[in-house]
């Protein structure tokens, strides 16, 4: 089957305020670009629906929401829901959208569980909120769609569900949602000493997770490392009935809340490595504050799970989409032509550091040995 490819108008206008960093556009950006490139056919792009109250309490409680709801409608909140459920503190501002757009997230990832019940792959860029809690928000994520979805797979019956992770920040929310749960096996690489300050080697959620965290600088050689000695052997060794891969674009060099310097190849190199490892896999979008970096990342990502190649050069419709991107921060008042232009990043290469390749084989460490004759 052909990937299919979810989407949505909510992200277009939608911002989280003019000094966040959820001020930019990213997935309308990637789905532009996209569309621009001629990867999809008109009409192509399926529309999220908007998850319902009561499928977003399968993981968040009602309670909590209940006060996302509220707010949408009052722009504001009591104090005592600031306090309990985050709801306009530590970074998750009250917005117009602060209801409808993560249900819409949680509806296109709970839609692409369903698509995938039989098999197949989906890409959800607008999801991804891997930080969101039960019953507060966190790391700009009200709601927790992964959760969500991988929940939909365990109820429609699966059993070994792989979630892996490679934006900049640990998936802490989805870690913590699995903590004893057997059927989910948590992995997330990301930068350590970075906010949530969580998933360090050593936490393994009972024995069914495993964090890889990363020192600054991480460079595309690095990350080819850890795919081929520790993220590849893993997925050989549980065999997943399905893959959930976040593919936060704030690990690129580019960004402005992480210090790692990958290029977008590395993330295309994972979704080409694990497209085929799994019946089942989606794509999520997650973090990336550059709106260059991330439609340029996502559109690639889809590139990818269709076999398209990169073109040399981004014709002028996609050209025009990537000219027409505002950006108020330092990178962009001045951003160099390539971001214009292309699609690729230039690799960026470099030494494997002797810490990578100990947190590849702590990666292993504990899980079954491979069947007799695996490669």
């Amino acid at each position: 089957m052909k990937p299919l490819l979810i989407g949505s108008e909510i992200y277009r206008k939608s911002t989280y305020g003019p000094k966040h960093p959820l001020a930019i556009p990213r997935v309308s950006t990637a789905l532009d670009l996209i569309q621009a490139l001629g990867w999809v056919e008109p009409g192509g792009i399926i529309e999220s629906p908007m998850a319902s109250e009561a499928e977003l309490s399968r993981f968040h409680t009602p309670d909590y929401i209940a006060a996302l709801r509220a707010a949408e409608v009052e722009q504001a909140v009591p104090e005592a829901v600031r306090m309990r459920h985050h709801i306009g503190a530590h970074g998750n501002p009250v917005y117009h959208e602060i209801f409808s757009r993560p249900a819409t997230s949680a509806g296109g990832v709970l839609l692409a569980s369903r698509l995938t019940l039989d098999g197949g792959v989906v890409h959800v860029p607008g999801g991804g909120t891997h930080h969101g809690q039960r019953d507060r928000a966190s790391g700009f994520c009200y709601v927790n769609d992964a959760v969500l979805g991988l929940l939909s797979w365990l109820d429609q019956g699966l059993t070994n569900v792989l979630y892996l992770d490679i934006d900049a920040h640990h998936g802490d929310g989805v870690q913590d949602a699995f903590h004893d749960d057997p059927r989910v096996f948590t992995l997330s690489i990301h930068e350590a000493a970075r906010w949530p300050f969580t998933g360090g080697l050593e936490d393994r959620a009972g024995g069914h997770a495993r964090n890889i965290p990363v020192p600054s600088g991480l460079n595309d050689t690095e990350m080819r490392w850890l795919l081929h000695h520790a993220v590849l052997p893993l997925i050989e060794r549980l065999k997943p009935e399905a893959i959930m891969l976040q593919c936060g674009a704030d690990a690129l060099e580019e960004d402005p809340l992480a210090k790692l310097s990958l290029s977008n190849n590395a993330h295309w190199g994972v979704v080409r490595a694990v497209r085929d490892m799994a019946p089942r896999l989606i794509v999520l979008g997650g973090g990336g504050y550059n709106p260059w970096s991330v439609g340029r990342c996502w559109a690639g990502v889809w590139g990818v799970l269709n076999g398209f190649p990169a073109p040399e050069r981004l014709p002028p419709p996609a050209e025009a989409v990537m000219r027409a991107l505002v950006f108020n921060r330092a990178a962009g008042r001045n951003p160099p032509e390539h971001w214009f232009t292309t699609l690729r990043d230039a690799p960026r290469e470099g030494p494997v550091r002797l810490e990578i390749r100990h947190l590849a084989e702590a990666t292993l460490e504990g899980l079954p040995e491979p069947a007799p004759g695996m490669a």
